[in-house]
């Protein structure tokens, strides 16, 4: 899997991918890369996590294999499981043709079904490059990050039936969390750390300026500043940078070409997705945010 070989290259090609880093998320997917060491980041709903992803995964040409943690996720939905119906399948008809039923007929590859993890690491283990997202972990149960250790020291997966499969060359994988409950120390001893805050004002402008091109540099700046004020408002949930994208993009459905507080008054449900944020916004006045 080709990257750039320097950090400045590697910023650059960020860039040229739409992704507009700070210098210290680039030096850490830099190292993430060169030392194959997973990256591990961390922030607040929509700051771009996600999206190094799916970035890195354009730069290199490679498969995007994203494994989404929820509540309850286990092993058998992230690394691999049996196809039990082709499996009582293949042993009915056996037994129609009087032949003994051997059990490494029906415990084979043929009848295996890869998740995510698994087949990130056959991908790895072939040479095809790979982006593995494991997505919002702090949603997935504790335990089940007990089964990533083995993936992340030493990028295998042991297949009791089958054996163990391994990658030769490791794929490039990004963790995210959005800290709602901490990641387990084991976990993050393995990987590069990086917390990705809001963006600047300026940072942002330059986000909406490659997201959203038709937004001219005026609305971009107002859009960006009004955003700056609202993370400062009491929020339960204070929006992203993925909502100002969105909100550029609403702005551009409607005509708009500058903000006024009816404006604002008017697409809030486009940033604020929570009804009592909805209320301290306008209680503030959303001509605060002009």
């Amino acid at each position: 899997m080709s990257f750039p070989t320097t950090v400045d290259d590697l910023d650059a090609a960020l860039v040229e991918c739409g992704y507009i880093p700070e210098r210290s998320l680039t030096v850490s997917i830099h190292l993430a890369i060169q030392m194959g060491r997973p990256l591990f980041v961390e922030g607040e709903p929509g700051v771009g996590k996600t999206e190094i992803a799916k970035v890195l995964a354009t730069m290199s040409g490679g498969e995007l294999i994203r494994l989404q943690c929820y509540e309850g996720l286990d092993a058998s939905h992230a690394l691999y499981e049996w196809d039990y119906a082709r499996q009582m399948l293949a042993i009915r008809l056996l037994e129609a043709r009087d032949d003994e039923v051997d059990v490494h007929d029906i415990m084979s590859e043929e009848y295996l079904i890869a998740r995510p993890l698994l087949q990130a690491i056959r991908r790895s283990s072939e040479g095809l490059p790979t982006v593995l997202l494991i997505d919002e972990l702090d949603r997935a149960d504790e335990e089940f990050e007990a089964y990533l250790l083995e993936l992340l020291s030493d990028f295998q997966i042991t297949i009791p039936e089958i054996g163990t499969v391994q990658a030769s060359t490791p794929p490039v994988v990004v963790i995210t969390s959005n800290r709602t409950r901490e990641i387990h120390d084991a976990v993050k001893r393995r990987c590069i750390y990086h917390w990705i805050d809001y963006p600047t004002v300026e940072r942002e402008i330059e986000i909406l300026h490659k997201k959203a091109p038709e937004t001219s540099r005026t609305l971009s700046a107002e859009l960006a500043v009004a955003m700056q004020k609202l993370r400062e408002f009491d929020l339960f949930k204070p929006p992203g940078v993925a909502e100002t994208i969105d909100w550029a993009k609403a702005l551009q459905v409607l005509g708009e070409v500058e903000l006024s507080s009816d404006v604002v008054d008017a697409t809030l449900g486009v940033i604020v997705k929570y009804e009592e944020d909805m209320q301290t916004v306008r209680t503030a006045g959303t001509n605060a945010l002009v």
